[in-house]
Formats: structure tokens, sequence, C-alpha cells
């Protein structure tokens, strides 16, 4: 099966959906799971929202 199109819904976005992890402060990752940190929605990486989801 081709894999022309993955990554297609983050190509849009600036820097190619990758910045700076507001939680963990990495940077260059990609910031794909937008929730709620400090009572303002931010996009966060992949290893914070599993550790949010984990702790609860």
């Amino acid at each position: 099966m081709s894999k022309a199109h993955r990554g297609k819904g983050i190509s849009d976005q600036p820097a190619g959906g990758r910045g700076t992890c507001p939680v963990c402060k990495r940077t260059a990752v990609k910031l794909l799971y937008e929730v709620e940190v400090e009572g303002k929605k931010s996009k966060i990486c992949k290893i914070c929202k599993a550790t949010i989801a984990n702790k609860k």
C-alpha cells in the first residue's frame, strides 16, 4: 500500500507541525495533541500526552 499521504494533515501547519512542547520544553518535536495546560489550550507532544493520560 502506498504511503504517499503520510503526514499530509500536518504539512499545512507552520513548520510542518513541529515546535517546542510547552510541557517538557523539547524542541523540534511534532505537536499533534491539543489539551488544556495551565488553563489554556495548547498543542503538546506524544510523550507528554501519554504522561498526562497515565497520571489520571
